[in-house]
């Protein structure tokens, strides 16, 4: 039996948006730019698949920027919106448990001169209201937070942080990476009051290599990539029309009928699993579990197992997770986000996360609290001798 637990790090990209994509690939394979039919062919699907976009989050398609995915949506947000109001301050706000295609652009704006203050949050995950209150101040020009923590499936009050950036200064530049949230959550941009929210198409199920940004009528970004000025100058570059197109439906399916039915779903999926991994000797559970939680991601430390050692041992039983966030499980270093919310020394380097999509059976989650229950007194007796 295989079961694929690592939905947050990439789905398996859906039948109807393959077939999508295969048939722009091989038919209407035209440049938007170009004058004739198949441009033209080719142009109408970039509008449809800005206007399934809008459609989900309660805003014009004129609004949507299409990128090669969550880090070039952050980027774009976070540097062109900090470069695009340097002439009213550089101070800037951001979480400390944010993704590292957040971190690293803060960390470069502050290389170049900007003050940044890193928002401190409890041992849930969540940002700290009251610093954010007293970090604000006249030469605050940007505000950036997750909707949904990567690693732990925290739920940041994205909303209560609107309000309160906003009624302090509605110049204030404020930036939602939804990269997590988008497809779980109903995300009403007008709600949020955030100038830009950032998404990846494959969290939801559409090819790699696709995403977009939301950005605000009237929000002044600089571009941070120049050319032949396609998207009214914002992102140049011929448009990835066939990924972009399969973008659109793979968003429309998402928030499709029956879109509550499916996250009632995976939260009684997750209810189920979170507690099967408590009853396991040595298992601790990472930030809250209940409806005030990501559906999707489960954080969990294994006393006196090392989490690579435990990966590849899931993985010789065709179960697959993650030691953390795909796009830094590369680099050196221990989670600053387990850290930040005080996860203890012993398990900073014991810790999975597990992460589900619609189509999580229960039948892959026992499978894995089964092999879970054989593998680790194996592993911790090694560990031991």
């Amino acid at each position: 039996m295989e079961a694929y637990l690592d939905n947050s790090a990439t789905t398996r990209v859906s039948e109807p948006v393959i077939d999508l994509v295969v048939k722009l690939m091989r038919e209407d394979f035209g440049n938007p730019s170009s004058k004739h039919l198949k441009g033209f062919q080719a142009e109408q699907y970039l509008r449809k698949a800005s206007e399934q976009i809008a459609a989900t989050l309660k805003c014009s398609p004129k609004e949507i920027l299409f990128t090669s995915g969550g880090t070039e949506s952050n980027n774009t947000a976070i540097i062109g919106g900090a470069q695009a109001a340097s002439r009213r301050g550089n101070h800037i706000i951001v979480s400390s448990v944010e993704h590292s295609s957040v971190k690293e652009p803060f960390r470069a704006l502050e290389q170049r001169g900007y003050e940044v203050t890193w928002l401190p949050v409890d041992s849930n995950g969540i940002a700290d209201l009251e610093a954010l209150k007293a970090a604000l101040d006249d030469r605050t020009i940007l505000v950036s937070c997750m909707a949904v923590n990567n690693e732990m499936g925290a739920v940041e009050p994205i909303e209560e942080i609107g309000r309160i950036v906003k009624d302090f200064n509605p110049d204030i530049l404020y930036h939602v990476d939804a990269i997590q949230a988008y497809g779980k959550f109903r995300l009403p941009v007008h709600r949020i009051r955030c100038d830009t929210l950032s998404v990846s198409g494959h969290k939801i199920h559409a090819p790699k290599g696709t995403g977009f940004l939301y950005i605000a009528k009237g929000t002044r970004i600089s571009p941070i990539i120049y050319g032949g000025g396609q998207q009214g100058g914002m992102r140049s570059g011929t448009e990835n029309v066939p990924g972009y197109a399969g973008l659109g439906l793979a968003a429309q399916l998402a928030y499709s009928s029956g879109f509550d039915e499916k996250i009632d779903r995976m939260y009684a999926l997750k209810e189920k699993f979170v507690a099967d991994l408590k009853s396991l000797d040595g298992v601790t559970i990472n930030g809250k579990t209940g409806r005030d939680s990501a559906p999707h991601i489960v954080s969990a430390s294994f006393e006196d197992v090392r989490a690579e050692v435990l990966l590849h041992a899931l993985e010789e039983k065709g179960i697959y997770v993650s030691s953390g966030s795909a796009c830094s499980s590369n680099r050196p270093g221990l989670s600053s986000t387990l850290q930040a919310i005080g996860v203890p020394d012993t398990l900073l380097d014991s810790t999975l996360r597990f992460s589900f999509c619609f189509e999580t059976t229960q039948e892959e989650l026992d499978y894995c609290i089964q092999t879970l229950k054989e593998l680790l007194p194996r592993l911790r007796q090694f560990t031991r001798h």
